[in-house]
């Protein structure tokens, strides 16, 4: 466990904490059969209504269970429960499709007693093929939810598709003298370029929050976390991050307005911050994981742009699997965004090896640089010397592997 400070409080992570610390949660994951051999479906339930809020992708796309989830949100503001499949995306399936989601909602609500719009579905999978709903409704009867650490295993490993990891994680802050608790749990290693990727998030906390201001605190995070990750440029139909809240830790109602309101923010951010980076770091065919940091630009939007377009640039993440100290890869990124540079003040780093300074070559040693390089985390480091707007970025190298997985990506 450790311990990030905020002011006088501080957050703290939970290394063997999961989606089920917070108070009042149970999940579980069980083999549908939609997948060969692999656990395929999953759900996460809250014992009391949780206020609840998404984000989802800008696809003009959006695959049928993020228009179900949205309507379930905007009835009341509150869910009791996600049902999660793997395998099949259901995007792109029209009518049928959509009647398909509705139907699976239906069925995890009459599996828990509730009622259909407390229940929000995600799919992640292939695009274009329907539902096997015998699959989907004996799944559902046969999933099984508790409490237990093997539980949370099992929803986990449930909504994967080609990760190679499972992804999650669990912070703890104390707010009105109560201790909030929040997990997370993602999946997602290609398709992903947020605004948001094929990328599924869920977090759950025991913290007191109305909808409106965890919707607030969301869409703010989520500019800084996961929509600063980048594989491979490409969006999906799917990607959705939701957060449901149910209050039973007990502190009072968190608005902007109260004074511990930047705690909530912060242990949102951290959670939301590790699972984007564990799905940057698991990227199709990654060994390194990328984190840019751009300092001194004229805003913290234009150092969060020129921090994606370094970690997206295919060049750049060429030659950090290849373990090239090729500087000039990272200038042309930052000259192909939108954000305003001057060409005679930048300055790159690599960890603490100066490559550039005030836009002039610095003399330094390759065999160290490429020493460097094959570390599993890489860090680049940019001062723009225009302002005070700072930003990070993260992403993966790109490796042969990449295009051997998305080749035969159906098969």
């Amino acid at each position: 466990m450790y311990q990030i400070i905020t002011g006088q409080k501080s957050i703290k992570e939970i290394t063997d904490g999961s989606i089920l610390t917070p108070e009042g949660f149970q999940c579980g994951g069980v083999h549908a059969g939609l997948r060969y051999n692999k656990l395929d479906l999953g759900m996460v339930v809250s014992e009391i209504p949780a206020s609840c809020a998404a984000v989802y992708t800008t696809s003009s796309f959006q695959a049928a269970p993020l228009i179900v989830t949205q309507d379930s949100i905007a009835s009341e503001g509150i869910l009791k429960a996600v049902i999660v499949n793997s395998a099949c995306a259901n995007a792109c399936t029209g009518e049928q499709g959509y009647k398909d989601a509705l139907n699976m909602r239906k069925m995890a609500a009459e599996k828990l007693g509730i009622d259909a719009h407390h229940v929000a579905v995600a799919s992640t999978g292939v695009i274009g093929e329907y539902m096997q709903m015998g699959k989907i409704a004996a799944g559902i009867e046969n999933l099984a939810i508790g409490q237990t650490a093997e539980d949370a295993q099992n929803f986990q490993t449930a909504i994967l598709t080609t990760d190679t990891v499972t992804k999650h994680c669990c912070y703890s802050a104390e707010i009105d003298g109560k201790t909030i608790h929040m997990g997370g749990a993602a999946k997602g290693s290609g398709m992903i370029h947020p605004n948001m990727a094929t990328m599924l998030g869920f977090l759950t906390t025991d913290a007191n929050i109305p909808s409106e201001h965890l919707s607030a605190a969301l869409k703010e995070v989520t500019n800084t976390t996961f929509n600063q990750i980048t594989v491979d440029g490409d969006t999906s139909t799917n990607d959705m991050v939701l957060v449901m809240a149910n209050g039973a830790a007990g502190n009072r109602p968190l608005n902007p307005n109260h004074p511990e309101w930047p705690v909530f923010i912060k242990l949102l951010q951290e959670s939301c911050g590790s699972l984007a980076k564990q799905i940057a770091r698991d990227g199709e065919g990654a060994t390194k994981l990328m984190e840019i940091s751009v300092k001194g630009a004229g805003s913290d939007e234009e150092a969060r742009q020129i921090g994606k377009q370094i970690a997206g640039s295919n060049l750049v993440k060429t030659a950090v699997f290849g373990a090239d100290a090729n500087w000039g890869r990272i200038i042309g990124a930052i000259g192909q965004s939108k954000a305003e540079v001057n060409p005679k003040t930048v300055d790159i780093s690599l960890g603490n090896i100066a490559l550039l300074n005030a836009s002039t070559p610095v003399a330094f040693d390759e065999d160290l640089a490429r020493e460097y390089l094959m570390n599993d985390k890489i860090q680049i480091f940019v001062d723009l010397h225009l302002g005070s707007g700072s930003g990070m970025a993260w992403g993966c190298d790109l490796s042969y592997d990449y295009v051997k997985i998305n080749a035969s990506y159906r098969t």
